[in-house]
Formats: C-alpha cells, structure tokens, sequence
C-alpha cells in the first residue's frame, strides 16, 4: 500500500510505502497488530487482527489539522465500516458517478467494496475520532455469500464481476442498538487463541447479517413511505424538528400531532414509516447520541448531561444510556 497525505495546502507532509498482509490475511490462525501514531498532524492507536480471510481494524485519533490522504491498494476487500465518532469522506481515486466520495458521521456503517486501486479521503481536524472496520477477502466473502439470502447474492454478483458498490448507495444508515453491542463485544473480547478467533468471526457475520436485515427492512419501509402524501411528509418532518428542539422537556403526542397539523394516527404511523421507529423511540436515539457526544467531550459531568437531556437522574440516564450502546457512560468515559 501507497500513502500519502497532504494538507489544505497541498504539500505533502507524509509518505509511506507498506506491503499488503496478505499472509496474515490468510492465516488459519489468529494475527494481531497494535500500533501508536505520533505525528505532529495526528495521534492515535490502532490494533489490527487478521485471520481466514479476515481483518478486524479498531481505532482512535485525534487530528490537528484537515488532512486529504490518497492510498494506492493492489489488493481489494469487502469492508463493513463503523464510525462510532468523528466523520470523513472517502471514495475511489475517480468519480464513477453515484460512487462519489461519500461522507460518514458518527454513528454511521455501511458495506463497500471498491475494486480500483486507488481512494481518497479527507479527514477534517477533530478530536476523538473512532471507528472499527471489518474486512473480508474477496474469496472468502463470495464464499460466505452463497445460498444466504437475496442481498447477499446482489451483492456477491457485484463482487464477482469487480463493480463497485455500497450497501446503501444513498446514504448511510444509522448503527442500530445490536449492532453497538456487538461492536462493544469485539472490542472488549476477552478471549485468547482458537476461541478469540472463533468469537470474532461469529461477531463479524453476526454484524453482516444485520446489515443486510436492516437494508431489507429499511427497503420495505421506502417502498411504504411512498404512500404518504408530500404534504404529509412535510408535516412529519416539521414533528420531528419540533421533538428535537424540546429534548429536555418533549410534548405530549397530543399536543405534538396538534402543534404539526396531523392527527396522533398519523404522527404515530407516519413516525414509523419515515423514520423506522416510534415519535419517542426516535427522541431516546437521539438523546442517546446527543449524550455519547457529550460523555466523548469531557466538558460536562454525568449530573449535567443527564439534567440537560431531561432525566430524572443520573441513575435513569445510566440505565437508558446502557440500554442502547450495551456500555454504561462511566466506560465510554
């Protein structure tokens, strides 16, 4: 692998030249890799575990300054990608139409293959940068891809033929509960040796398998929101806004479907196939989000953050905030 990186100036402030792994890659045992970076642009750790066909890449950094990275890889993999916080955009070294750069932000995934050799991302100063991307070998996902399922099978077809693709072509979906769970579960794997392996890779298919799950689900769901009405939309849209602006004290349903000129049938249904979720589910999400970004920073205390989104206690905070992230606030902390 090639890479280089420059800033906004376009002066080239790093080069490095790296062989591929293939041979951990092809391990039938369990490699693993811990890195630091210390640069004067950026810092962070990375860990890396390869095996079968496998690469599990964990890391965090914090960046001093907009960076714009070109890489050059003779080797393609299938990638599921996991911004748990910070963004980015990425894409192939050329515009192929709807493969344009794509940008992540917190809290989003989505499966990519890219089978050029060349990308370019664009990292923008920021603090505590975090994701986890899980990798296969072509052969080994066209193999995992046989007779499970009709996802699979497009996407295997794709991959077979090197086309390009995401997922999710228009956007990127946002990391459901279960999958912040399995996440927090890879990254805090106690295991060693055959059984890590073992676990990891039930861990990596069991985050394929809800991606796909979630794309056909959300498949469905855009096929029905077709039937609400644009004038409907509009309203659900001006609900949601509404909701989020009042996090700390929301409205009742009653007086939200009053406030957006729909009645609670509509408010409640419409929630549900616009957004997937229900009025106060989607709020719980958000304040969740909101409250991760919050713990992240450092800036505020337990007690201000779950005064601010409008918790009883610290302790009702703590027992929501686990509920969705399969983590209490004190360890993200």
């Amino acid at each position: 692998m090639d890479i280089q990186i420059r800033n906004d100036a376009s002066e080239i402030i790093y080069t490095d030249q790296q062989e591929f792994p293939l041979e951990k890659l092809r391990s039938p045992s369990l490699i693993e890799d811990v890195q630091s970076l210390n640069l004067n642009f950026a810092d962070g750790d990375f860990q890396e575990i390869y095996f079968d066909g496998y690469h599990i890449a964990i890391g965090g950094a914090n960046v001093y300054e907009n960076l714009h990275i070109t890489t050059t890889e003779h080797i393609s993999t299938i990638s599921l990608m996991f911004v748990l916080n910070g963004e980015f955009e990425t894409g192939p070294g050329m515009e192929l139409g709807d493969f344009a750069k794509r940008r992540y932000k917190s809290l989003e995934h989505n499966l990519f293959y890219n089978p050029t050799i060349a990308e370019n991302t664009d990292v923008e100063k920021q603090r505590n940068f975090e994701m986890i991307s899980l990798s296969f070998s072509k052969e080994r996902f066209l193999e995992l891809a046989v007779n499970n399922g009709r996802v699979l099978d497009q996407l295997a077809d794709k991959v077979a033929g090197d086309r390009m693709i995401y997922l999710n072509r228009k956007n990127n979906p946002p990391i459901t509960t279960r999958m912040m769970m399995v996440l927090e579960e890879i990254r805090r794997c106690q295991f060693t040796g055959g059984i890590k392996k073992l676990f990891l890779q039930s861990k990596v298919l069991e985050l394929l398998a809800l991606q796909c799950e979630q794309y056909e689900r959300t498949e469905q769901i855009r096929s029905s929101v077709q039937q609400i009405s644009a004038a409907e939309k509009e309203k659900l849209y001006y609900a949601r806004d509404l909701l989020l602006k009042s996090m700390h004290t929301p409205p009742s349903l009653a007086v939200l479907s009053k406030m957006a000129g729909l009645n609670e049938f509509k408010l409640k249904n419409g929630f549900r196939q616009l957004f997937d979720n229900t009025v106060f589910g989607y709020l719980n999400d958000h304040r969740m989000e909101y409250a991760r970004k919050m713990i992240l920073r450092q800036q505020s205390s337990m007690t201000e953050i779950a005064d601010e989104l409008g918790f009883s206690s610290v302790q009702h905070f703590s027992i929501a905030f686990k509920k969705k992230f399969g983590v209490s606030p004190s360890k993200i902390k």
